[in-house]
């Protein structure tokens, strides 16, 4: 089927390229492109079901649509629409999961307290304005989340929303961190071991708020549950960013003479986008589905794959 192969190379294209970032956008361009997979399957005359969850799995193994024997008879039809109707209320629970965290707020944000949080998320941003929409009162420090300050993004629109804010520096977060009450931050990935994958700089907050004994709660949607467990996050689950984002090359370019000393630079510039937080550091994550301990993340995972999912997943990433 030259049009879904189309849609599927287009799709890896992107992700190689890096132009689709974010959690979000990616769990839904992942099920709309399956949904475009499924309704274009053609269906054999037996093993129907087989046939489908064959051509979903070639997706997550390859992103490679399949291409059976055609047939169109009532009841492929119908098996197909069944599967299609189930893929759009995953993609309306992608679009809505921040409606559905943020309806929490007041169960865990009380009267007067302060809040810290670093960077942008725009879980955060909703779980944060539910909160003052029921009238707490509170205050809210951002750190800017350097190199991309995101923070400062983030602490606009909270003014914007009659939120007290104040943006600190990342230095200043253990400095400060004695005069909070809670830390809430945001994931890019929640492993099957309860660790976090979030953005750089945020393993740092989480071990001053341990070492204060101050909560650290990570809000995210169900979407990010990943059922791998972590073997060398900081290398395997990371992305190096360009170093332009952290100096100019051409203040640093008399470090970069690979004429001399061996051929090698005297500067390294180290620019990764990921943290890994281990599952110790983190206090609560609080999902759609609720409020749930990092020990029990993996039952969550076990409602949302299966074991041949899990194997799946190893092949794909071997």
């Amino acid at each position: 089927m030259p049009d879904v192969q189309a849609l599927v190379n287009d799709f890896v294209l992107k992700l190689k390229r890096r132009k689709i970032e974010g959690s979000h956008a990616s769990a839904r361009h992942t099920a709309e492109l399956l949904r475009s997979v499924i309704s274009q399957q053609r269906m054999p005359h037996t093993n129907q079901a087989g046939a489908l969850i064959d051509a979903v799995k070639a997706v997550g193994e390859q992103l490679i649509a399949a291409n059976p024997v055609a047939d169109k008879n009532l009841r492929s039809r119908k098996l197909k629409h069944d599967v299609i109707e189930a893929i759009n209320e995953l993609i309306q629970d992608i679009d809505t999961c921040h409606e559905q965290v943020s309806e929490q707020a007041v169960e865990h944000i009380h009267q007067n307290e302060v809040i810290l949080t670093f960077g942008r998320s725009r879980t955060v941003k909703e779980f944060l304005c539910a909160a003052k929409e029921k009238n707490r009162s509170f205050r809210v420090f951002v750190a800017e989340g350097a190199p991309r300050y995101q923070g400062h993004v983030l602490a606009k629109e909270l003014v914007g929303k009659g939120i007290q804010t104040t943006v600190i520096t990342d230095s200043a977060v253990f400095a400060m961190i004695s005069r909070v009450n809670m830390v809430i931050v945001g994931a890019h990935a929640i492993m099957a071991n309860g660790g976090v994958i979030a953005p750089v700089g945020i393993n740092m907050v989480a071990l001053a708020a341990q070492r204060h004994a101050v909560p650290f709660v990570v809000v995210a949607g169900s979407h990010k549950l990943c059922p791998l467990y972590p073997h060398n996050p900081e290398v395997l689950l990371n992305d190096l960013k360009s170093p332009s984002d952290l100096l100019d090359f051409g203040e640093f370019s008399d470090c970069m003479d690979f004429g001399s000393h061996g051929g090698s630079p005297l500067l390294h510039v180290v620019n990764p986008a990921f943290d890994y937080v281990p599952p110790k550091l983190v206090s609560l994550f609080i999902t759609d589905t609720g409020g749930h301990n990092p020990s029990y993340v993996y039952r969550l995972i076990a409602d949302y794959y299966s074991a041949d999912d899990l194997v799946v997943k190893r092949r794909s990433t071997s």
